[in-house]
């Protein structure tokens, strides 16, 4: 069985699967849409979580958050359902697609047999879609990949009850009812409101306070941790902001063309405006990200370097808690 469904290639994970299962119902709705809408863009330090021996820093909203905001601001309805039996897993991603329903996943990383060997990492909140089955074969459009790709029964068996942090435990879900029209305007609105929330947060790991409080610790590492550990835990930045889903940059410029679309729909050029302010932000970034890989593979020629990546950092911090002021003031 093979459901007619159209690929369409994303940036991010969750944001192209909702978009992509969106659009396969007849709503032409765009990742930037998607990621705008459902407040996906966050900065949290999260010292307490370790990710590769490191504490975790996110440049999102929780995995799943996305969708959850999305639907419940434009007026659709969603089911989601995990499982503890694997058999019980596939026969109901075996039924939606006898009902000619295409589904999300949640699935885990290391053991997609289709990503390079460099992107399998244990990380547990990947998403994809399923649009058919021939045989044994399980047909895949993961919204990350250039075109459509396949795993069989036992390898999408494994990804969906990968073990670790965020165990997806089969997670699957799909959208059930729609409305005439979506509600874009105000969904577009709220949106706005709780990333300006978030990213303004009076919380010291959250937002832009989070962002300032790593430039500190970047100052601290070197002596408190040492140099190897320091640089390791540099190296987990640029990681979790360059590799896993998206990240830091990536995600500013996803949020400015959120912005740009926007300010049509609203018909608000202040937005327009914001938007090409947030696209030099996320520049700011990538050159943070780039200054950091060469502090941790040695090849950083600047003295005082890690006072240096500080500083860009407490800049990046200072730009964007003017501009979430200013977005907030727009709206």
């Amino acid at each position: 069985m093979e459901i007619k469904f159209t690929h369409h290639q994303s940036a991010h994970c969750e944001n192209g699967v909702v978009s992509n299962l969106m659009k396969h119902n007849g709503f032409n709705i765009s990742e930037p849409m998607v990621f705008g809408i459902g407040s996906g863009l966050l900065f949290c330090y999260i010292p307490f979580l370790k990710v590769n021996h490191a504490p975790a820093i996110t440049y999102r909203s929780m995995p799943g958050s996305i969708f959850k905001r999305f639907a419940k601001r434009v007026g659709i309805k969603i089911k989601h359902e995990k499982f503890s039996n694997p058999k019980d897993a596939k026969v109901r991603l075996d039924q939606n697609l006898a009902n000619n329903n295409p589904v999300g996943l949640q699935v885990g990383v290391y053991n997609l047999e289709y990503f390079p060997d460099e992107y399998r990492f244990h990380f547990n909140a990947h998403n994809l879609i399923v649009y058919g089955k021939e045989n044994n074969t399980y047909l895949i459009s993961d919204p990350v990949m250039e075109s459509v790709t396949s795993l069989s029964e036992k390898q999408l068996e494994k990804v969906r009850f990968a073990k670790g942090a965020f165990a997806p435990k089969g997670h699957i879900y799909y959208p059930t009812n729609f409305p005439k029209e979506l509600n874009i305007e105000s969904a577009i609105i709220k949106g706005i409101k709780q990333t300006c929330r978030d990213m303004l947060a009076p919380v010291p790991i959250v937002g832009v306070k989070g962002i300032r409080m790593v430039a500190k610790l970047i100052r601290k590492w070197p002596k408190k941790k040492g140099t190897k550990v320091a640089n390791h835990y540099l190296g987990q930045i640029v990681r979790m902001q360059e590799e896993i889903g998206t990240g830091g940059g990536g995600f500013r410029y996803i949020f400015a063309a959120f912005l740009q679309e926007s300010s049509k729909i609203l018909k608000n050029p202040k937005l327009a405006e914001l938007s090409t302010e947030m696209t030099q932000i996320g520049d700011l970034w990538r050159d943070f990200a780039l200054d950091l890989s060469r502090i941790y593979k040695n090849r950083s020629a600047k003295e005082d370097a890690y006072n240096n990546v500080a500083i860009q950092l407490e800049t990046i911090a200072d730009k964007e808690e003017v501009f979430f002021k200013a977005l907030k003031k727009a709206i």
